[in-house]
């Protein structure tokens, strides 16, 4: 096991012991600090490995990344059942149920790899994908678990923290584990890695103490869904997330392709752009709640379009590494803001009682957006080009640009 690795799990482990002992927050916020990571990785090990196993043993180059957008298509259709079974059997037991789907997707993706089936590598990612549903999941359970609404963003801000490891964990393992198993174009190994990671999360979440809000008695009379999607801030809500996933799947789902087959980048390179691309998506999490704070969920909204702009320009700019490198720091850096300030906003549309509903609403969506970016963006490549593919982004971009002005007029001035 390489240092790399050996540090990102020690610094994790030692984050979480010295934060539980003097941040203040419950037990389960640092469960899941160090659970959710471990089990993100499988999402960045498709980007990496998923991606370039797909583009070889693919048909044709172009659909190398339908298994990812499958893997984001069963997250979409999972949200709902996660939800009930959640709803059912409790935070703890569901997540379990979501996170064996997933071990049972990585083990199927190695075999996959040695048999250079593309459509086992289909399945695996169909199973991995239905897991992130549940995964997803994770930030609800670590809002329940909370004694003050006050203290939702900096809850929020230390699971995303947390979730940065998930950049090092997948990318790492996919490369270190590429050649732990023959295979002919490699990576079964690393999948394999991927299903003890796994279990090591689920050994964490069986740990959870009872989620308090699960426990309560039901508050006011549930609302019909189509009442409260009708709010405006359910709308911005909503949308904030819907655009942070979308235009930041797309991109991202493209750039390895971009990088390594078409311009040639080494494998090393590509690497290290995808790792920094997911510590940026996390790293901002670590002062997003002090922003929250000072300038309000409704400005850090508009910073984030404000960067998924920027990240317009500089990808327009050239194909360069630092061009990539640039241009997918910023998009995790806006990802984190817009993603951030949705989260946030969620709770404040629902009472206890319709939270499981709205909830499953919220990520159905997000999760259907991300999923159809993810299949336009490996045909638009290859169809249109990196440039072609980035201006597509322009249309989404502005559209949250003008909800976000909209959302800085309707918020009151008092609200934070």
């Amino acid at each position: 096991m390489p240092v790399t690795l050996l540090i990102t799990l020690f610094l994790l482990l030692a984050i979480a012991l010295i934060g539980y002992r003097i941040s203040g927050m419950p037990k389960n916020v640092w469960l899941l600090f160090m659970a959710q990571p471990l089990a993100l990785s499988s999402a960045s090990m498709m980007v990496m490995a998923g991606g370039l196993l797909g583009a070889e043993i693919a048909p044709s180059p172009q659909y190398a990344t339908i298994p990812l957008t499958l893997m984001i298509l069963s997250t979409a259709a999972g949200v709902f059942p996660a939800a009930l079974l959640m709803k059912r059997y409790g935070r703890r037991k569901g997540t379990l149920i979501g996170l064996a789907c997933a071990v049972i997707g990585a083990l199927i993706a190695a075999y996959s790899a040695i048999k250079q089936d593309f459509y086992w590598l289909i399945l695996g990612a169909v199973n991995l994908g239905f897991s992130m549903a549940f995964v997803a999941q994770m930030r609800f359970a670590v809002i329940e678990s909370l004694a003050e609404v006050k203290d939702i963003p900096k809850a929020i801000s230390i699971l995303m923290i947390g979730s940065m490891f998930a950049a090092v964990l997948g990318p790492e393992m996919a490369v270190l584990g590429k050649e732990w198993i023959n295979s002919p174009f490699g990576y079964a190994g690393s999948f394999i890695g991927l299903a003890v990671m796994i279990v090591v999360s689920m050994a964490l979440v069986s740990t959870l103490a009872p989620i308090g809000v699960a426990e309560q008695k039901q508050d006011l009379k549930q609302r019909q869904l189509s009442q409260i999607i009708k709010q405006p801030i359910f709308v911005i809500a909503v949308c904030a997330g819907a655009v942070a996933y979308g235009v930041m799947s797309y991109v991202m789902t493209a750039s390895p392709l971009s990088m390594h087959q078409i311009n040639h980048h080494d494998l090393d390179a590509t690497k290290w752009v995808i790792q920094s691309h997911i510590i940026a998506m996390y790293l901002p999490s670590l002062f997003s709640a002090v922003l929250i704070r000072y300038f309000g969920v409704s400005r850090l909204m508009a910073m984030g379009t404000l960067v998924y702009l920027v990240v317009i320009v500089v990808g327009l700019s050239g194909q360069a590494v630092m061009h990539y490198w640039w241009a997918m720091v910023l998009l995790g850096i806006g990802w984190n803001f817009l993603y951030t300030a949705g989260t946030v906003l969620l709770p404040e549309t629902y009472r206890n009682s319709e939270r499981f509903k709205v909830q499953a609403t919220n990520d159905f969506i997000i999760f259907f957006i991300q999923a159809i970016s993810s299949l336009a963006a490996g045909w638009i490549l290859f169809q249109w080009g990196w440039d072609g593919l980035i201006k597509l982004v322009i249309p989404a971009v502005v559209l949250m640009f003008l909800l976000s002005i909209w959302f800085l007029r309707l918020r009151p001035k008092n609200k934070p």
